[in-house]
C-alpha cells in the first residue's frame, strides 16, 4: 500500500498574495458582465501596476502580489468604477494524503478492478467519447503505453515544471477516470475510457499547488470546453473558500462540472468524522466522499458539515484503487477521496455522452441514478455513483 509523506493539508497563506474576485452589480446582464471582465478589470489592474498574467477573464479573478495599503487604494478605485472585487488570501493546495485500510472481501477480477465493478461501468456500453475530461493533478505520463494513440492535451501551470507526472498521483487520477477498460496487462481500471483527455498541472512534484495554479487550470479547462473538471486536491479549511463559490457557478453557466475531492481529514475509528475541506466546500462543486469495496465509508472520508456548500454530494470507490502510474513502475494501488472523485467524473462524462446534459443538469442526474447504500447523506450523499448504460440503466 502506497503511503504518502505529504504534509497536513491545513490551510497555509501565501505571504503578500490575494485572490481578487470581480463582480459586478450587473452581472446579470451576460453581455455587460462579459465586457467587464475581459476589457475593463485587466485595464484596471494593469494601471495599478499588478500583473495580468494572473488574471483568469473567464472566471473574473486575479491572483496579484500587493501589500495591504496598495491594495486598499485598489479597492478604492474598483468601487468607483462598479467593480469592487472581494479579496481573500491565496492558499496553498496539496494532494489530500492516503490512508491504508484492510483489504476487503471485495475483490479486483482479472478483467476489471473492483471499483468499476461497482459502478457498473464494467458493463456498460459507453466510453465517453467526445467529452472533454480536464483532471487538474500533478500532471501525466504521456508516454504510458496505455494510453497510446488517445487525445491528450497537457498544460503546466507550476512555474519551472513541465506537465510531465513527477509524483504520480496525477497520473493514477487521469487513469481511474479515463484509462483503459481493457489493457494489455491487468485489469480493466478506466471508466471513460474514450473521453478526451485534458491533463493540468497545478500541483507541482511535491504535491502542492496554490489558487492561482488552479484557478488557472480551472480556467484553461473551460476555455477548452471541458464538459468534465476533476480536481482530487485540497485545504482543511471549514470556511468556504470564495474563489471557488464563482469559479464553479461560473462553470456551471459554461455547462462545465466540477467535481472535486471531500477530503481526508477523518479518522472514524478514533472518533473523528473530519470535514469537507476546500474546494469541495463549495455549493457549485460537486464533493465525493470515498467507500471501500464493502460500500461502507471509508475511514478517512470527510464527513458534511451542517453548512451550505460543506456537504457531501455523492460517493465513489476510493479504497485500495489499481490504476496507471508514471515511468517503470507503470501501476499502483492507493486510496483517498482522491481516488474516489476520478470515479465519478468517469460516470458522468458517460452521462453526459449518453444523454447531452450538461453542467446543473448533469449533476442532478448523477445524485438522481447515485446506488442507496444505506448510509447517511452526510457520509455518501446521495450514494454511490451509477454508469450509465447497464443492463438496469
Amino acid at each position: 500500500m502506497f503511503s504518502t509523506h505529504a504534509p497536513r493539508t491545513a490551510a497555509t497563506e501565501v505571504p503578500d498574495r490575494f485572490v481578487l474576485i470581480f463582480d459586478a452589480p450587473d452581472a446579470s446582464t451576460p453581455g455587460i458582465a462579459a465586457a467587464a471582465r475581459e476589457e475593463e478589470v485587466p485595464r484596471l489592474l494593469g494601471e495599478q501596476g499588478y500583473s495580468i498574467s494572473e488574471y483568469f477573464p473567464t472566471l473574473g479573478i486575479a491572483v496579484v502580489t500587493s501589500k495591504a495599503d496598495q491594495l486598499e487604494d485598489f479597492q478604492a478605485r474598483c468601487a468607483g468604477h462598479r467593480l469592487p472585487p472581494a479579496v481573500v488570501p491565496e492558499l496553498i493546495y496539496r494532494i489530500l494524503p492516503e490512508s491504508t485500510t484492510a483489504k476487503d472481501s471485495y475483490a479486483d477480477t482479472e478483467q476489471f478492478t473492483w471499483g468499476l465493478q461497482a459502478l457498473g461501468a464494467d458493463v456498460s456500453t459507453l466510453t465517453g467519447k467526445g467529452i472533454n475530461v480536464a483532471v487538474l493533478d500533478t500532471g501525466f505520463d504521456a508516454a504510458h503505453p496505455d494510453f497510446a494513440g488517445r487525445k491528450v492535451t497537457t498544460k503546466s501551470f507550476i512555474q519551472g515544471e513541465d506537465a510531465s507526472d513527477g509524483h504520480g498521483h496525477g497520473t493514477h487520477c487521469i487513469g481511474t477516470s479515463c484509462g483503459p477498460r481493457t489493457p494489455k496487462t491487468g485489469p480493466g481500471y478506466g471508466v471513460a475510457s474514450e473521453a478526451n483527455i485534458f491533463a493540468g498541472k497545478v500541483l507541482g512534484a511535491d504535491g502542492s499547488g496554490s489558487d492561482s495554479t488552479i484557478l488557472a487550470g480551472i480556467n484553461w479547462a473551460l476555455e477548452n470546453k471541458c464538459e468534465i473538471i476533476s480536481m482530487s486536491l485540497g485545504a482543511d479549511v471549514k470556511t468556504v473558500h470564495p474563489p471557488y463559490v464563482t469559479a464553479g457557478r461560473r462553470s456551471l453557466e459554461l455547462g462545465s462540472l466540477i467535481i472535486a475531492a471531500a477530503g481526508n481529514n477523518a479518522q472514524r475509528s478514533a472518533g473523528n468524522p473530519g470535514f469537507v475541506g476546500a474546494p469541495a466546500n463549495s455549493p457549485y462543486i460537486m464533493a465525493v466522499a470515498a467507500l471501500d469495496s464493502q460500500l461502507a465509508v471509508a475511514d478517512f472520508s470527510a464527513q458534511a458539515l451542517d453548512t451550505e456548500g460543506g456537504e457531501v454530494d455523492i460517493a465513489g470507490p476510493g479504497v485500495n484503487i489499481y490504476s496507471s502510474w508514471p515511468g517503470a513502475k507503470g501501476y499502483n494501488t492507493i486510496s483517498g477521496t482522491s481516488m474516489a472523485t476520478p470515479h465519478v467524473a468517469g460516470v458522468a462524462a458517460l452521462l453526459a455522452q449518453s444523454s447531452g446534459l450538461r453542467a446543473q443538469e448533469l449533476w442532478n442526474q448523477l445524485v438522481a441514478d447515485a446506488r442507496d447504500v444505506s448510509l447517511p447523506a452526510k457520509d455518501a450523499g446521495a450514494g454511490l455513483a451509477q454508469a450509465p448504460g447497464t443492463p438496469e440503466g
